[in-house]
């Protein structure tokens, strides 16, 4: 009886260490470690010109924010062809791609020696462009729309003229701004207005649907998982999908201008 008493008493003090270990207990929650996300909005070609926000700017920038995954705007479609063309002649020839800097002297030779995955979620495609295009056109010289053009044309006027206003344009300092954003839209919600329902796909806010539909489904995929996303887009989309990430409430957004002071 006593070996018996003996053998239960072990049981019974294994089965307290094992209950009082966190790693075994089935009701301690898994901690949740929110993504964070940061925007990067780009001036494309302006990279290779503009005399402070340029190519090394931007691979210093990148360095310093070191993202696990870059969400790209590059279409899905073009992805694999502009990976194949840089693996095989170490530079970026698909035509989609090789518009804009910020990828093809940058981003893609950044991959040699940081660690990040690109993550292409571009809705753009060559027929929306074309039709796009043609759409425009077609408005500009209908005389039935001469009022929504002037518009539109006044419109970029005051955008513009608003931007130079501040003395900062192509500061990227000032690009990672709401009242950027605002200035922006003041062209683009008009542009919007008028013209998103006729232009299809090619539409300011459809576009910019299909653009952030692919951006979701990434942080989707990667939800939770405590790592470091940075969207780099052309600086003019920003404010569109700053304005939905902030409804999520699993990512942490990340001002750049810490980011910016650490480079200076």
């Amino acid at each position: 009886m006593n070996g018996i008493l003996k053998y239960l008493s072990i049981i019974f003090s294994i089965g307290l260490i094992a209950n009082c270990n966190p790693s075994k207990s089935k009701n301690t929650p898994v901690q949740k470690q929110k993504n964070e996300v940061l925007v990067l909005g780009t001036i494309h070609s302006g990279h290779h010109t503009d005399s402070v926000y340029n190519i090394a700017y931007l691979d210093k920038l990148i360095r310093q924010i070191q993202p696990d995954y870059i969400l790209a705007e590059i279409p899905p479609d073009r992805f694999k062809e502009a990976v194949k063309g840089f693996k095989r002649d170490d530079s970026i020839s698909e035509p989609r791609v090789m518009r804009f800097p910020e990828y093809v002297d940058v981003v893609f030779p950044l991959t040699k020696e940081m660690n990040f995955e690109i993550i292409p979620t571009a809705g753009w495609t060559q027929p929306m462009a074309q039709e796009r295009s043609q759409k425009l056109r077609a408005i500009s010289k209908d005389s039935s729309r001469v009022v929504d053009w002037k518009a539109y044309l006044k419109a970029n006027k005051r955008s513009d003229s608003a931007y130079k206003a501040t003395g900062k344009v192509n500061d990227p300092y000032f690009i990672h701004t709401d009242t950027y954003d605002s200035i922006q839209d003041i062209s683009l919600q008009v542009y919007n207005k008028l013209f998103n329902v006729e232009l299809g796909l090619g539409g300011w806010d459809n576009i910019n649907i299909a653009h952030y539909w692919n951006i979701e489904k990434a942080l989707e995929k990667h939800r939770y998982k405590g790592k470091r996303i940075l969207i780099i887009y052309g600086a003019g989309h920003k404010g569109w999908f700053l304005r939905e990430l902030r409804k999520r409430d699993d990512i942490k957004i990340l001002e750049m201008k810490s980011f910016l002071d650490a480079i200076q």
